[in-house]
């Protein structure tokens, strides 16, 4: 079985959990006898291409009359605009403005013209100021690598709302049956009364037009089905998985004593951060050798920051700024306590990595992850005082912490991307015996 995949990001350059299960996924998938062509708009070309052949969208060259299939159909539906560093999935405003200065300072063009009738579009790959022109610009190239691909690939996937439309362009070029996944909605990254319209119509219009959804938790599952009236039967729940890389057990000298809880994701709203300082500061009050950690970075920085200070706190918080690769690794084996209170979250991969440190976990209800994690301390993440209480007891009571550490790295060894794959694999057959 082959499969035409279109994706956004691809370890070693990420900004998010989407590149991180891209990269798991594929490799399950090869583990279950399926080739994967993985689309991308700019790679760099250290990616690990041991299981996927990765295909540089900007080195793509679209040949004007041999692409057809009504993509401009979906061009006409995108409108050029700068977008709002809120709408961007997976990246702070910070790093989005980062990223955005670099492209200008890097004075790209974005079409280079070989003769009238062929153009070829450099991509940035990032999350610019221009992305809704790139996610209109690849779908013109999804249809010519659909097109120079014909019979090499039985089924398209397109991972989140970024690659819907290059999807949607595959499909009418091949004829092929197409599989979204949803990743993260709309109301996910914001409230249900402030959502950007643009990207829930291509939200919409990608799971529409797809032969099945694939949803990463029934939590999010539900929101498709409600909010986007996409047909139960069309929309499956695959929950993600963790990859292992053999350095869990690695032991790291801490420089200090005192007991280590630490936060580790985007500081916005979505992800919580108020309530952690909240209990954090219940915590201090009876235990005061502890420190907590507040990895990352997000458009709700300054406000905790302040509100760190005002408590009276802010010797016993470090703040780390956002961390990649490595660095989060460590961050976790360095860790006493880790805690994820997402007010919303459509699976969250990051207590599964916490987990397989040998950490203990406290998660949100309202997380997608807390539907697959029996040995994780749920709360709900208003409740600062529950969160509060479990933070004492696993830093106050070994045995307590040792029980959810150790039950917790063996539930989690059991959630393997192998598995997640071939219920993939399955879904994938699925709609190609259904579109013969």
């Amino acid at each position: 079985m082959r499969v035409l995949m279109f994706g956004w990001e691809f370890p070693p350059h990420i900004a998010g959990g989407l590149g991180t299960a891209c990269y798991g996924m594929t490799r399950g998938l090869a583990r279950n006898d399926v080739e994967v062509t993985f689309v991308m708009p700019k790679a760099s070309g250290d990616e690990d291409q041991r299981f996927v052949d990765v295909v540089n969208a900007s080195d793509v060259e679209a040949v004007f009359g041999n692409v057809d299939g009504g993509v401009e159909d979906i061009i006409d539906k995108i409108s050029f605009v700068h977008i709002d560093s809120n709408m961007v999935p997976y990246i702070s405003p910070e790093e989005y403005l980062a990223y955005h200065d670099e492209y200008v300072k890097s004075g790209q063009k974005t079409w280079e013209t070989k003769d009238l009738w062929s153009q070829r579009y450099t991509f940035s790959g990032k999350y610019g100021a221009n992305l809704m022109e790139e996610v209109a610009r690849y779908a013109i190239i999804a249809a010519q690598v659909a097109k120079d691909l014909e019979g090499q690939f039985d089924v398209i996937h397109a991972h989140d709302w970024l690659t819907y439309f290059a999807g949607i362009a595959a499909k009418r070029v091949s004829g092929k049956p197409l599989v979204v996944h949803m990743h993260a909605t709309s109301f996910d990254r914001g409230s249900v009364d402030n959502i950007d319209t643009r990207v829930y119509e291509m939200e919409r219009a990608g799971m529409a037009a797809a032969d099945c959804v694939i949803a990463v938790s029934n939590l999010t599952r539900n929101i498709i089905i409600e909010k986007y009236n996409i047909p139960a039967d069309r929309v499956v729940t695959v929950h993600n998985a963790v990859r292992f890389e053999g350095k869990e057990n690695e032991v790291l000298e801490r420089g200090v004593e005192d007991k280590i809880v630490t936060f580790l994701g985007r500081i916005t709203y979505q992800k919580g951060p108020d309530y952690f300082v909240e209990a954090a500061a219940k915590v201090l009050k009876r235990v005061p050798n502890v420190r907590f950690v507040m990895a990352g970075s997000g458009d709700m920085m300054n406000h905790v920051i302040r509100r760190v200070a005002r408590l009276g706190i802010a010797d016993r918080f470090h703040f780390t700024g956002f961390l990649r690769g490595d660095d989060v690794h460590k961050m976790f084996r360095l860790s006493d306590v880790y805690i994820m209170p997402s007010v919303s979250e459509p699976f969250g991969i990051s207590p599964l990595e916490a987990m397989r440190s040998n950490v203990p976990v406290i998660i949100s209800k309202q997380s997608g992850v807390a539907e697959v994690l029996d040995y994780a301390v749920k709360v709900d993440y208003w409740d600062v005082d529950a969160m509060a209480d479990a933070i004492y007891g696993l830093i106050t009571y070994p045995a307590l912490s040792n029980m959810f550490a150790k039950k917790g790295l063996e539930e989690v060894t059991n959630l393997k991307w192998n598995n997640a794959a071939a219920k993939i694999k399955k879904i994938y057959q699925e709609v190609i015996d259904n579109a013969k």
